[in-house]
């Protein structure tokens, strides 16, 4: 393999969850010098269980981690709790800033740096949040099935997200929360399943000990709900995709191809940064698909040099698709 002349590193990873663990399991099997960089901060902190994750359905999610990072030991991954505050590209390869001061350089660098939820801005709902509010029916509708159910979202966002928690109970409100009522067609889909809909403020969630009790409307009306699940759009947890020439989809989603390249040299994202199906088994699959195309551009490169035609037959396949599916 080629020595990668000036580099610290083969390839940086900015981020240690399921996307990130993944791809630095495949690129440490390939012999990669492998960094991956974490600063302690999932999107899934407030869940109790990690569901949906073929053989560890039910992990609590820093069980999850704990075993990507045990797993990694046998192949040399360095593995560093540090947060990466800023990147820029060199022509070939890639300078990593951290916090504490230091500065590395990577031939290659891959961001899985994921999301942040937006909570509705809602009194009560912190504490119940990752407990009896979600954001994620196919996470956790299984948990709620049966129950009366609460749906929260505007537009016809927040309607296609009550028509589907029919798929776990039959007793859904709206709340728009001061939003307009749906449109007349969706109204009358509505009716048809039997899903009403509350277009006044909500005061406030109630409940105890995480388990929410009761919508409370701003006209002191309270209405009895065991669940609640929400749709508002996620933020990128970071700006770095943005800084180094990523474009963004228009659901807020990193511009990715095939193999989770970015359009930009040598630089690929994966997880829920660059897709709207944010489950964590399809963010590790996106982390292996990853880790197969850098391994492969890493040995290109090694053999004939950087940059080959498009037209080359060492060329890493590549497509412009860009998945822009609803977000589940």
């Amino acid at each position: 393999m080629g020595t990668g002349q000036g580099a610290d590193y083969d390839v940086i990873i900015v981020g240690g969850g399921p996307a990130g663990l993944s791809a630095a399991l495949l690129l440490g099997r390939c012999r990669r010098r492998v960094l991956v960089c974490d600063d302690g901060n999932p999107r899934n902190s407030a869940s109790h269980a990690s569901h949906g994750v073929f053989t560890r359905d039910g992990t609590h999610p820093s069980e999850l981690l704990r075993l990507g990072r045990e797993q990694l030991a046998p192949y040399g991954v360095d593995m560093w709790d540090v947060h990466v505050s800023d990147a820029r590209g060199l022509g070939e390869g890639f300078e990593v800033m951290l916090e504490e001061g230091a500065t590395l350089r990577c031939r290659r660098l891959l961001l899985a740096t994921g999301v942040v939820d937006e909570l509705p801005r809602v009194e009560g709902i912190v504490p119940l949040y990752g407990r009896s509010v979600w954001h994620c029916p196919y996470c956790d509708g299984w948990e709620a099935r049966e129950q009366p159910l609460a749906a929260y979202g505007r537009g016809h966002e927040g309607v296609e997200l009550a028509l589907g928690l029919k798929t776990w109970t039959d007793d859904i409100l709206l709340f728009t929360d001061g939003g307009k009522p749906p449109a007349r067609e969706e109204q009358e889909v509505l009716r048809c399943e039997g899903v009403r809909w509350h277009t006044g403020r909500i005061a406030r969630l109630e409940g105890t000990d995480g388990q929410l009790e009761r919508v409370v409307l701003a006209n002191g009306e309270a209405i009895p709900r065991r669940g609640l699940f929400f749709h508002t759009r996620p933020r990128q947890r970071s700006l770095l995709a943005s800084k180094l020439g990523c474009t963004l989809t228009s659901k807020g989603a990193v511009k990715t191809r095939k193999l989770q390249d970015t359009g930009v040299p040598g630089l690929y994202v994966v997880g829920d940064a660059a897709r709207d199906v944010q489950f964590v088994i399809v963010a590790a699959a996106e982390g292996a698909r990853a880790a197969l195309a850098i391994n492969k551009s890493l040995r290109i490169e090694d053999c004939i040099g950087p940059n080959p035609s498009r037209d080359s037959p060492f060329a890493v396949p590549e497509s412009t698709e860009v998945a822009e599916s609803p977000r589940e």
